[in-house]
């Protein structure tokens, strides 16, 4: 079995896997100025794609341009989520070389969709494949690709621990090989109930005082997070943007969140803004917590929020995600200004981040990688991958981190 990485190798984003010039395992792009693609686009047999976030799905549609209709193969939420995705995509960039696809192929992704449940195995250009759930969103998969000699497992990103959202992964199905995601190598996160707590004890300070809270929240698995945040502390927030039709899907697919009634009393608590006859002016002054893309406060509702607050220090912003360097969100973390549609704006509003992260921690990515000792590891989709590697080749593992364009043959 020869796998190629075409992205995410080195780096966090644009991850692509091809196996045997034949099926194509995620598809993404980094998000950049401009953003970054897989460095080539092959034409499959088949695709299988492991969740539903931009960069592993957000250059799904220029696989289907031309003649070329591979089967695309996913979870039903993971679908539904590229959708939403491709359309923003649209609406965004569309007709310019930021989006290297069209509506004519995201439509045609539609006709050649084939969804899958956890451990429903299917076949996909000649492979046995089967999903195991990830632990990371909702749809989220490990991907167990099966030759007949070779079972390769392709971890795609993975949680240990529970959310509110989603429970963590238990599956470690029997493999030959596994690629296995490092995005938190290096890092120890606190344990979940402490930066909740935390979080609630300084949004409940805020509305005590009188303040307003906004909380930037990627729209897929991190706004519905902070809304079951919210309603477990019956916090009155408010929802905004991308997260509100992403929190409406979830609620079509109970199968696939570890709390089915607890998502949808979030939904039910959270007052869902419509953004009419300048509501989002209005609701600043409400006394509680916003919860709006985008999660880096690089576009969406929250550029209408931030300047409302920003000049009264009795306001806050708390940060649930990681800030990639250059965004808005890091700009404002790291020096208390930020660029807001154009203007660098001083924030007098106190800002705070709170680890509410997805993916396995470094003691995470060891537990989950324990059960695989004696099994070749080909770590990706991280940026101290080759530190990462050494480190289990320290441990006893036999350990590489391929090069971004690299072909490993795997026995």
């Amino acid at each position: 079995m020869d796998v190629q990485f075409l992205g995410g190798a080195g780096e966090i984003g644009r991850s692509a896997i091809l196996i045997d010039e034949s099926l194509l395992l995620d598809f993404g792009m980094l998000t950049d100025s401009p953003p970054q693609f897989p460095v080539q686009t092959p034409s499959p047999d088949a695709v299988v794609v492991s969740h539903g976030h931009l960069d592993h799905v957000g250059t799904i549609p220029a696989l289907v341009s031309g003649d070329a209709r591979p089967p695309i193969h996913w979870t039903p939420p993971t679908y539904e989520l590229a959708m939403t995705l491709a359309r923003d995509t649209l609406k965004l960039h569309g007709g310019t070389v930021n989006c290297p696809f069209t509506e004519t192929n995201v439509r045609r992704v539609t006709q050649v969709s084939k969804t899958h449940g956890y451990r429903e195995s299917f076949e996909a250009a000649g492979y046995e494949v089967t999903f195991y759930n990830a632990g990371h969103i909702p749809g989220s998969a490990h991907v167990l690709v099966d030759d007949g000699d070779t079972r390769l497992l392709y971890t795609g990103d993975f949680h240990t621990d529970d959310q509110r959202l989603v429970a963590g992964t238990t599956a470690r199905p029997d493999a030959d090989a596994v690629i296995c995601e490092s995005t938190y190598s290096d890092v120890d996160h606190d344990p979940r109930e402490t930066v909740e707590g935390r979080f609630v004890e300084s949004v409940e300070t805020t509305l005590w005082e009188g303040g307003t809270v906004v909380v930037p929240a990627f729209a897929i698995g991190r706004t519905q997070e902070m809304l079951l945040v919210c309603e477990a502390h019956d916090i009155p927030c408010y929802v905004d943007g991308m997260g509100k039709q992403v929190t409406e899907m979830l609620g079509q697919y109970p199968e696939f969140v570890r709390d089915a009634d607890a998502l949808q009393r979030a939904k039910s608590h959270a007052r869902f803004v419509t953004g009419k006859d300048g509501q989002r002016k209005r609701i600043t002054d409400q006394k509680a917590a916003i919860v709006t893309t985008s999660g880096m406060l690089s576009g969406g509702p929250a550029m209408t929020y931030i300047p409302e607050i920003r000049g009264n220090p009795m306001n806050k912003i708390t940060m649930t995600g990681y800030q990639v360097e250059g965004t808005p969100g890091r700009d404002l973390l790291e020096t208390g200004s930020a660029e807001i549609d154009g203007r660098i704006m001083p924030v007098s509003a106190r800002v705070e981040q709170y680890d509410f992260s997805a993916h396995a921690d470094r003691d995470g990515l060891f537990a989950y990688l324990d059960s695989y000792r004696d099994t070749p590891v080909l770590v990706n989709h991280g940026d101290r991958c080759e530190a990462f590697a050494t480190t289990l080749r320290e441990d006893g593992y036999d350990a590489t981190a391929p090069e971004l364009g690299a072909t490993v043959a795997i026995q």
